[in-house]
């Protein structure tokens, strides 16, 4: 599982400095922790772990539903956005896939082990790691196509209108488009960028979400996809193991849900740091890509900038095995003002440059 930030475990073992003294920028977890409402409803939960969770996760699902304003026969409710992807490639078994690169890794994972036969449509630094238009070319003769918007790690968002022609595309050519909207929730006027209100145009569109990243929640494993093709729903349902959504991440979800102040605090919060960051970045000489998600992708000349930092107790994510990147990059999660500077403090003192 070495393609993934977040493994903390192995980075204690590794540095010999305990897990809880290490800062994490590998992670990207909204700096503002759990809402004390989810963490009441998670542990008041507890109670009802002596029976089995409700299998269709109804009153989650009821709650997506009036939050997503979609009917909730279109929601399918997982254990993490990460198990939604699975089911999709398995049940749907598509002979061609599409991916961008770089993305999150398990997209293409999924697609292979399911025997897919996946292409790949690179994206340029020269253009700071934008889809252009031409990506439609490579949509021909493809099954299935996935996008993250914003991207994972480029933090780079691809506008609705463009989203809408990849749809479109794929529609006319009988293919599925899934596209990853996990970090949307950072964005200012996220109602912008969403595709989620294209849903009932496209019935071959599929839009993924967690409760991960904005609620602070990884280690509860929440998330959901919508989909208005309501066989393609009850296929992905059927594609797993039942009872997939324990009955505490059923009760931390439906909390989560109310927690709308938080929402909108977390997002001002994150702009305010992520600038913060970048401008510091950017005065010692480290090149930034603009980013509307809660981390910074970066590039620099620093030779073994993780080994360096993570002596310092802090931890951030190698870019180098993404696809189409080298062991120049990083990307560094947005997180409290505090941790922001310790994390600027030693840079600083790696580069000498105060």
């Amino acid at each position: 599982m070495e393609s993934h930030g977040a493994d903390i475990y192995t980075a204690s073992r590794i540095s010999g400095i305990h897990e809880d003294s290490i800062i994490d920028f590998s992670s990207n977890i909204n700096p503002l922790g759990i809402p004390e409402s989810v963490e009441i409803a998670a542990m008041n939960s507890i109670k009802n772990a002596n029976r089995y969770p409700d299998i269709n996760s109804r009153e989650l699902t009821e709650a997506i539903a009036a939050s997503e304003h979609v009917p909730s026969e279109w929601i399918f409710v997982s254990n993490g956005a990460a198990e939604a992807i699975f089911r999709i490639a398995f049940y749907l078994k598509p002979g061609k896939g599409l991916v961008t690169a770089p993305t999150f890794s398990e997209y293409e994972n999924s697609l292979k082990l399911s025997g897919t036969d996946v292409d790949v449509y690179n994206l340029c630094e020269k253009n700071n790691f934008k889809i252009n238009h031409d990506v439609l070319k490579s949509i021909d003769n493809t099954d299935i196509v996935f996008l993250c918007n914003p991207n994972n790690p480029t933090g780079q968002i691809t506008d609705s209108s463009t989203v809408v022609k990849i749809a479109d595309h794929c529609k006319k050519n009988n293919a599925v488009l899934v596209v990853d909207e996990c970090f949307l929730d950072f964005v200012e006027n996220k109602e912008k960028y969403s595709i989620v209100n294209k849903l009932q145009e496209y019935d071959n569109l599929i839009v993924l979400k967690a409760f991960t990243k904005i609620y602070a929640i990884p280690g509860i494993r929440l998330g959901y996809c919508m989909c208005s093709n309501k066989q393609l729903i009850r296929g992905l349902k059927s594609s797993g193991p039942p009872w997939n959504v324990s009955t505490i991440a059923q009760a931390a979800g439906i909390a989560a849900l109310k927690e709308k102040e938080y929402v909108k605090k977390s997002v001002d919060y994150v702009k305010i740091q992520r600038e913060y960051i970048v401008y510091e970045l950017q005065k010692i000489n480290i090149k930034t890509y603009e980013s509307h998600a809660n981390y910074v992708f970066l590039k620099t000349d620093i030779l073994q900038l993780k080994q360096k930092l993570l002596k310092k107790g802090i931890l951030i994510r190698d870019c180098s095995n993404y696809r189409n990147l080298s062991e120049n990059y990083y990307r560094i999660a947005v997180k409290s003002e505090y941790e922001n500077k310790l994390l600027i403090q030693k840079l600083k003192e790696i580069t000498g440059m105060q």
